[in-house]
């Protein structure tokens, strides 16, 4: 089946079920010819830890909701949960879930390791948008993959009336990037799927630092990259993180 509005890719998201993030900054993210359908991960687990959980615990069955969309990709916006399931038992879900869709499931976690060993860093800074229990579990989630992690600058709001992540502004990203950008790293992740980061990372382009990255810039690169058949390279997430191409297109979205 030929999609008359994707002649180039059609990609799966799953989209943590209050995240407000995940789907704007995607659409952005995505060059021409390229589609996002959206599911919701849904929990009814009483903390975020417990939820992130239940999402993958979930997942597989809820890749029904894509029912017989011809995708090319799933990418599984939803970066805490790989903290927590770890590295090994991480690896054997998205092995299920692959042969479960019969395309690449992509995590966000699994783009960033992909986009860090593509630009041959080591050494790593990172903004956290997590409460401090769960930045711990992403640091030992990256120190599995061999990186070092440097200096960490955290943005958590646990002041919010609606949810102490997806409440965060661009702003505050901003404010916690600004905090690493003197600092010795290969590269910078801004960590999440739900905290605003595309406007951080353009507004820091050409000021001679590292490169910077996200979480969801990393999994719109990744699943572009495969669907296209490229190999990943640095040249080309140098060029995503530089804003080639959907720098303009976030011009033009005030509201994001």
């Amino acid at each position: 089946m030929k999609l008359e509005y994707a002649p180039n890719g059609l990609i799966g998201v799953f989209t943590p079920q209050a995240n407000t993030t995940v789907e704007p900054e995607m659409q952005i993210l995505l060059p021409p010819g390229f589609i996002a359908i959206n599911a919701r991960l849904t929990s009814p687990k009483a903390t975020i830890e417990e939820r992130l959980i239940d999402y993958y615990d979930r997942l597989e069955g809820s890749l029904d909701q894509f029912a017989n969309a011809p995708i090319n990709a799933v990418a599984i916006g939803c970066t805490g949960a790989s903290y927590l399931v770890g590295r090994e038992h991480e690896a054997e879900l998205v092995t299920r879930w692959s042969a479960r869709a019969t395309v690449p499931a992509i995590t966000t976690g699994l783009a960033v390791v992909d986009a860090l060993n593509t630009l041959g860093a080591h050494r790593v800074g990172f903004v956290s948008c997590y409460p401090p229990a769960l930045t711990e579990a992403s640091s030992a989630y990256w120190t599995s993959f061999g990186f070092e992690v440097g200096e960490i600058a955290g943005s958590f709001n646990n002041q919010s009336d609606f949810h102490p992540i997806y409440s965060l502004r661009a702003s505050n990203a901003s404010e916690a990037l600004s905090q690493l950008r003197g600092s010795n790293h290969d590269a910078i992740v801004m960590l999440g799927t739900g905290m605003p980061t595309l406007k951080p990372i353009a507004d820091v382009v050409g000021d001679g630092g590292p490169p910077v990255l996200s979480c969801m810039l990393c999994l719109a690169w990744r699943c572009v990259e495969h669907i296209s058949g490229n190999t990943p390279s640095a040249e080309s997430l140098l060029a995503w993180s530089c804003g080639e191409g959907w720098a303009v297109r976030l011009a033009d979205r005030s509201t994001v």
